[in-house]
């Protein structure tokens, strides 16, 4: 079940799927409001006889408008897309890209139009107007009229959100928002008391079992999805331990080690391949099991910023608040264990976890290395740190905390030439580093 909700989401983020989803959805309902239409009869009188067509010629006309209409502003909307691609990617990398893609409100209004386009094309197809034998489809035709004005409502929003979406501080606000979704998705539960260290001996539990089989990988790309339920139940299954080298986001080699399964008996070769089914292995990157991948889109977006081309510090200090928000939300959840246990509680895999220090590093090291000499970057570095540790609450948080802020006080005294802002920082450093400054 874990693999096919796997392939379900990812082909939800496919940019061709719901358009697709709403063609054949078009084609349906045209072939239902035909057969309505060839059912029942309609009276044109009252208030209907306004509305409803009663010539065929009539008929092809509104049809064949509608449809020249929709697929011209499809074509439009498609143009409109690229322009918004290309934006994102020059102004923010190009791995913020499938953000944009990604958006659902894109792929609707694309797949309205094309869908109305085919709607009106088969519904214009069933127009009947011989000597013995009239058809016109009145329901069908006032559905594609509905059509044409909900498309062009559609069109107005879809231009207003590509307006919106391509702003910086828009940018970097769904990020925030998706990894903060993110974090409540991997770390649901909250730290209680500071954790103890695991008492497990590893080099015992290893010697219980008489077989090692090293795990490679099939083929070279980076780990992007591990089926944990699966694995963990066929390694209960055969009775065995095994422990990985690598997580989600780990760029891998073909032939590299994945991992070293511990046996009791040797493994068939397709229990072996089976075993290897559980690792998706594909050419990019994605945030599925990787929050750092959504650190670094933000991180990327801070980078550029401060680049000399671009000198944006208000967007690079954007994408600091915005991680500081992570980071002291981070500091309060409870960081899974490197080893995981079956229902019997007998341990059975041995994973290479993320912990605090590792997503601090990946938010703040590369902002810190782009923003010398960037006095306002800088000090805003040092209260965000700040923030931060007053969420910490295990030691070793507070550790890594302190070893930022002492990094980024050194890049300040050394590439702030004001005398006065270097004081400004070393009054923010006090109250993190007291006895260092």
């Amino acid at each position: 079940m874990k693999n096919l909700a796997y392939f379900w989401n990812k082909l939800l983020e496919t940019f061709w799927f719901i358009p697709v989803l709403i063609i054949f959805l078009a084609i349906v309902l045209a072939t239902g409001l035909v057969k309505l239409d060839n059912s029942i009869t309609i009276t044109h009188e009252g208030l209907l006889r306004f509305f409803l067509v009663n010539s065929s010629d009539s008929a092809r006309s509104i049809l064949s408008t509608i449809s020249g209409a929709m697929i011209g502003v499809a074509g439009t909307v498609f143009s409109v897309t690229l322009v918004a691609l290309t934006l994102a990617s020059s102004q923010f990398g190009p791995r913020l890209i499938q953000n944009f893609m990604y958006v659902r409100l894109n792929q609707i209004v694309l797949g309205s139009y094309v869908a109305t386009y085919l709607y009106c094309l088969l519904v214009l197809n069933t127009i009947r107007d011989i000597d013995s034998y009239t058809f016109i489809p009145s329901i069908s035709i006032i559905v594609s009229i509905i059509a044409a004005v909900i498309n062009i409502i559609l069109l107005i929003v879809f231009i207003h959100r590509i307006a919106v979406s391509i702003q910086a501080d828009k940018v970097i606000a769904d990020i925030s928002n998706f990894i903060t979704k993110q974090v409540e998705v991997l770390f649901p539960e909250k730290i209680g008391e500071e954790s103890e260290i695991n008492s497990v001996d590893i080099q015992v539990k290893k010697s219980v079992y008489p077989h090692r089989i090293p795990i490679k990988s099939p083929k070279s790309g980076y780990l992007e999805y591990i089926s944990s339920d699966s694995l963990l139940e066929q390694i209960s299954k055969h009775d065995g331990l095994m422990e990985l080298y690598h997580r989600p986001g780990s760029f891998l080699v073909k032939g590299i080690q994945l991992g070293e399964l511990y046996v009791h008996e040797r493994w068939e070769e397709d229990e072996i391949r089976k075993l290897v089914r559980q690792f998706v292995i594909s050419t990019t990157k994605t945030a599925r099991q990787d929050l750092e991948y959504s650190i670094h889109q933000m991180v990327e977006i801070a980078a550029r910023a401060l680049s000399p081309g671009v000198n944006d510090p208000y967007t690079a200090i954007a994408c600091i608040d915005n991680l500081t928000s992570t980071m002291s939300h981070l500091a309060e959840v409870k960081f899974p264990s490197r080893y995981r246990y079956d229902e019997e509680g007998d341990l059975r895999i041995i994973v290479d976890p993320l912990d605090f220090e590792g997503v601090l590093d990946a938010a703040f090291n590369q902002i810190r290395q782009f923003s010398a000499g960037s006095t306002a970057v800088i000090i805003r570095l040092m209260e965000a740190l700040i923030m931060i540790q007053e969420f910490t609450k295990i030691e070793s948080q507070k550790k890594a905390v302190i070893k930022h802020a002492q990094m980024v006080l050194n890049l300040g005294v050394q590439t702030i030439k004001e005398e006065n802002d270097v004081a400004d920082l070393r009054e923010r450093a006090e109250k993190i580093l007291p006895q260092n400054v």
